[in-house]
C-alpha cells in the first residue's frame, strides 16, 4: 500500500516512525493485517504535483493507494477545477491499474469564499463517487482546529494529532484492504 500525498501524509516535522504512513501500518499490524504502507508524501506537493510524480511513487506490484492532496491546492487559492483534474487523472490512472484507491478528502477554510469553499468540497465525493473510490471525506476529522492535536503553526498534526487521524481512517482502510483482495 503507498500513501500518496503531501506534509500531512508525509510527517512534517516528526519523526518518520511517527508519521501518518508509519503509524496507519503500525495499527493494521496490530489487527493482523500484514501489510507495508510506503510513505509517498511530500512536503508542500499539490494535486498536479502529486500527478506529475505517479507513477514513480506508486511502483508495479502496489495493490492499493491512498490519495491525501489538496490542501496545497486549497490553501494557495488554486481554482478547485485544476486540483479536480490533478485528483481525477491520479485516480483514474490507479483504477487503469487496478489499484484499489481510497480518496481522503480535504475541506477548504471558509475565508476562502463561498463559491470557492463550494466548489473545492465537491471534488472528493464526485471523483470517488465517478471511479468506485472508497472515500474519507476530511483527513484531519477530529484534528482540524485543535490546538492540542497540531503543531504551532495550526495546520500540521501533532504524532498525537497523527494517532487521532489514523483511528478515524482506519475502517476506510480496512475496507481498502478487503478491495485488494477481490
Amino acid at each position: 500500500m503507498v500513501a500518496l500525498g503531501d506534509s500531512l501524509t508525509a510527517g512534517f516535522n516528526l519523526p518518520a516512525s511517527a508519521a501518518f504512513p508509519a503509524r496507519l501500518e503500525r495499527a493494521l499490524r496490530a489487527k493482523g493485517y500484514a501489510v507495508e504502507v510506503a510513505n509517498a508524501g511530500v512536503s508542500g506537493d499539490t494535486a498536479s504535483g502529486g500527478l506529475a510524480r505517479l507513477d514513480w511513487s506508486v511502483p508495479d506490484g502496489t495493490a492499493a493507494v491512498i490519495v491525501e492532496l489538496g490542501a496545497n491546492d486549497m490553501l494557495r487559492g488554486i481554482d478547485p477545477k485544476v486540483t479536480q483534474r490533478a485528483l481525477e487523472e491520479i485516480v483514474r490512472r490507479l483504477s487503469e491499474r487496478r489499484i484499489a484507491v481510497l480518496l481522503a478528502g480535504m475541506r477548504a477554510i471558509p475565508n476562502l469564499g463561498v463559491d470557492f469553499v463550494n466548489g473545492f468540497e465537491t471534488i472528493y465525493p464526485e471523483i470517488a463517487s465517478k471511479y468506485d473510490a472508497l472515500l474519507y471525506p476530511f483527513f484531519l476529522d477530529g484534528v482540524a482546529g485543535d490546538a492540542r492535536l497540531n503543531q504551532r503553526d495550526g495546520l500540521h498534526p501533532t504524532a498525537a494529532g497523527v494517532d487521532v487521524i489514523v483511528g478515524g481512517i482506519l475502517p476506510k482502510v480496512e475496507e481498502l484492504l478487503a478491495r485488494m483482495r477481490r
